[in-house]
């Protein structure tokens, strides 16, 4: 008879089974060491796809929708490539709507640039095939001075329709676009008021040096000649007056005596040089012997003008206000005007004329100096 009167209410298993030790051991090492497993860390490295870009921009609103609208209508979608060896998609071109994005009807200015047949663009999400490549750029204002920029990038395959979002690389290249070319403008801007400044600055010179010299050369002649009377007079009034006498009288009484020469003082060998120097000198310009100096600085300040002037080619090149071919123009200057490089772009320089006018010419309306 079994002495254990609970053996028998045991299940089964438990009751004639045990597991060995070392498999007790194996069993709790694993499940310390799934609870040690890092999972919030993993999940550091998920990309946040379709999650676009979205930005205030210290520009009013028609500033950057000017810049937008050119960037749109360059043909270059950045922060992609359907090969390795590319470095963009190249081919888009601008759009007023498109079936990759839906329609929208809130405030603002939107701006799309598509590529059709676009063969398996990169950094999207489970993206292949071929299909419709586009980036929808929306332009609102807030408040005068200020505007929000927001850029989504999309890829919808021409088969099956399905649509897959970006990882954010499209949003960031083509903002940096963008940015770049608004600041830019914001350099324009900052030294055409600089050089206007200076421009008043020198004027204001100008004038208060007219204004005075005018009454110190006046008052220095008045001055002069209101010494040399009261010298005069006062010569006049401490000599004392002599007695008449006859004129052959005195010529006899006080014959002229001729006066001994003085000794000849020797010279030394290089006085005539000293004295060209020292006369060169007197009347303020450079000695002779700075020539080489001189031409070397004159072959330096060449060698500049060269690298920072240019000439507008054949048949001429519209003057821009911005760096973008919206922007309005401000004049048309003719073949051959020589322009001074101020601010250079990818695509576009900034000059200025000499008249002192401000702007913006495409690189290739422009050919070196000669």
């Amino acid at each position: 008879m079994n002495s254990n009167p609970y053996s028998e209410r045991l299940p089964a298993p438990l009751h004639r089974t045990a597991l060995p030790p070392f498999l007790w051991k194996s069993a709790l090492i694993l499940v310390f060491s799934l609870a040690a497993l890092p999972l919030p860390a993993r999940e550091k490295n998920v990309l946040q796809y379709g999650a676009g870009l979205i930005v205030n921009l210290p520009f009013p609103e028609n500033e950057v929708a000017q810049v937008v609208q050119d960037v749109v209508q360059n043909g270059l979608i950045r922060g992609t490539k359907e090969y390795n060896k590319d470095e963009y998609v190249s081919g888009a071109t601008p759009a007023t709507s498109t079936h990759v994005f839906p329609e929208r009807n809130d405030a603002g200015q939107v701006f799309y640039k598509v590529r059709l047949k676009a063969i398996d663009p990169r950094n999207f999400k489970d993206g292949g095939d071929v299909g419709t490549l586009a980036v929808r750029y929306i332009v609102q204002p807030q408040g005068a001075n200020h505007s929000v920029l927001r850029i989504d990038a999309r890829f919808v395959e021409d088969f099956r329709k399905t649509s897959h979002p970006s990882n954010g690389s499209v949003e960031s290249a083509e903002y940096k676009d963008i940015h770049d070319r608004l600041d830019a403008i914001e350099s324009m801007r900052l030294q055409t008021i600089e050089a206007e400044k200076e421009k008043q600055e020198q004027l204001a010179r100008k004038q208060n040096l007219a204004g005075y010299n005018v009454p110190i050369s006046s008052s220095s002649g008045s001055s002069d000649s209101d010494s040399s009377n009261r010298v005069t007079s006062n010569q006049e009034a401490s000599s004392p007056v002599a007695p008449a006498q006859p004129a052959s009288t005195e010529v006899l009484s006080n014959p002229i005596q001729p006066q001994a020469a003085p000794p000849a003082q020797p010279v030394p060998p290089d006085s005539g040089a000293n004295a060209a120097n020292s006369a060169v000198a007197a009347n303020g310009n450079a000695p002779a012997l700075q020539t080489p100096a001189i031409q070397t600085l004159e072959e330096h300040v060449r060698d500049l003008r060269q690298q920072v002037e240019r000439l507008v080619k054949s048949p001429g090149a519209p003057l821009k206000s911005a760096p973008f071919h919206t922007a309005s123009t401000l004049q048309t200057l003719p073949s051959g005007t020589e322009v001074l490089i101020v601010i250079s772009t990818t695509y576009w320089l900034g000059v200025e004329t000499r008249d002192g006018q401000h702007g913006w010419i495409l690189r290739d309306q422009l050919e070196q100096s000669k």
